[in-house]
C-alpha cells in the first residue's frame, strides 16, 4: 500500500458485541444480535479514516493463530495497511467482548494482553527507518489509544521518535484512563475523553464536558476535546476560548465506538482545514449518525 497518511497505534482485535432492544437489567435472557467485526480503538479510528478516503495504517499486535491470520485479511479489505503490525506466534489474537441495551453499554471486557505483552515492539516501524527514525521521526498525524501500557505511555511522552507528531490519544475506556497521565502535558498532544474520564484525570468531578475540558487545561493539557454522551462536546485550548455544541438527539442503537468516531471525524475535519468550531460540529455529526446506525459523513 502507499505511504500512510497516519498512523493510528493501539487495539486491534476482534469485537463481539450482544445488542438488544430489551432492557437488561430487568431480565437475564433476551433475544438480540451477536455481532464479530474487527474492531479496538486505534481500528475503530483507521477504518472510519479509510471510508473518508485516507490510507490510515496500524501499529499493533496480532497473533500468528487463525483468528489473527483471518482478522488481518479483514483489516486490510477494509483499507487500513496491516503491514507494519507485529506478528508473533506467541501471541493470541486480542478480543473485546461487550453487551449494550436500549439503555446503552451494560458490561465490557477488553482482552488486549497480547498488545500489553509487545510492549514497545509495536513501535519498531517509527525508529527501524520503515516510518522514521530518532534522527529523522514520524512527523504527521498519530492517533494513539489507552490500550498500550501505562508505562510504554510515560515512556512515549518522552521518545524522541514522537517529537514531531502530531499526538491525538484517547483512553480505551474510564478504566484506562489514568494511564494518560504521563502524556496530558506534552506540547503536541490533544486528549479525546469523555465527562469520567476527564474526572478521572484531574481528581474532579465535572458537571459537564466544558467543566472536564476546562479542569484538563488548567492541570496542564495544551488542548482537550471532551464529550458527555446525548448532551454535548467541548474543545478547550491553552490560551482560546472553549467552544461547546450540543449534540443531536438520535435513537440510539449502538454505542461501541461512537467516541472513536468522534475523534476521527474531528481530526479528519481539521487536517481538511476546519476551523474549531467547524470540526466540532462534524465530528458532534458524525458520533450521531453511528450511534443510529446511519451513514457516517466526513
Amino acid at each position: 500500500m502507499s505511504h500512510p497518511d497516519i498512523l493510528c497505534i493501539g487495539s486491534v482485535l476482534w469485537d463481539i458485541i450482544g445488542r438488544t432492544d430489551k432492557p437488561l437489567r430487568e431480565r437475564g435472557d433476551v433475544p438480540g444480535r451477536i455481532t464479530r467485526l474487527p474492531g479496538g480503538v486505534a481500528m475503530n479510528i483507521a477504518m472510519t479514516l479509510a471510508r473518508f478516503g485516507l490510507r490510515p495504517a496500524v501499529l499493533t499486535a496480532i497473533g500468528e493463530d487463525d483468528a489473527g491470520r483471518e482478522l488481518t485479511a479483514a483489516v486490510q479489505s477494509l483499507g487500513v495497511d496491516a503491514s507494519y503490525a507485529l506478528r508473533r506466534a506467541d501471541l493470541v489474537t486480542d478480543t473485546y467482548m461487550a453487551i449494550e441495551d436500549a439503555s446503552g453499554l451494560i458490561a465490557a471486557i477488553a482482552d488486549a494482553a497480547s498488545l500489553e505483552s509487545a510492549d514497545d515492539a509495536v513501535l519498531a516501524p517509527l525508529g527501524d527507518g520503515r516510518l522514521g527514525s530518532a534522527g529523522a521521526p514520524w512527523a504527521g498525524l498519530i492517533a494513539l489509544d489507552g490500550n498500550l501500557t501505562a508505562s510504554l505511555l510515560g515512556r512515549i511522552a518522552a521518545s524522541p521518535l514522537f517529537a514531531r507528531a502530531d499526538l491525538r490519544v484517547a483512553p480505551a475506556s474510564p478504566g484506562k484512563a489514568e494511564r494518560l497521565l504521563p502524556l496530558i502535558a506534552h506540547p503536541r498532544v490533544t486528549l479525546y475523553v469523555n465527562r469520567q474520564e476527564a474526572g478521572l484525570l484531574t481528581g474532579t468531578q465535572p458537571a459537564s464536558s466544558r467543566e472536564g475540558a476546562e479542569a484538563l487545561v488548567t492541570a496542564g493539557a495544551s488542548r482537550v476535546l471532551v464529550t458527555d454522551g446525548a448532551r454535548d462536546a467541548s474543545d478547550a485550548m491553552r490560551g482560546a476560548e472553549t467552544l461547546t455544541l450540543p449534540s443531536r438527539a438520535v435513537a440510539v442503537r449502538r454505542i461501541t465506538g461512537a467516541g472513536d468516531t468522534f475523534m476521527a471525524a474531528h481530526l479528519f475535519a481539521e487536517g481538511r482545514g476546519a476551523t474549531r468550531a467547524e470540526a466540532l460540529l462534524r465530528a458532534q455529526a458524525a458520533a450521531a449518525a453511528y450511534v443510529a446506525f446511519e451513514d457516517v459523513i466526513p
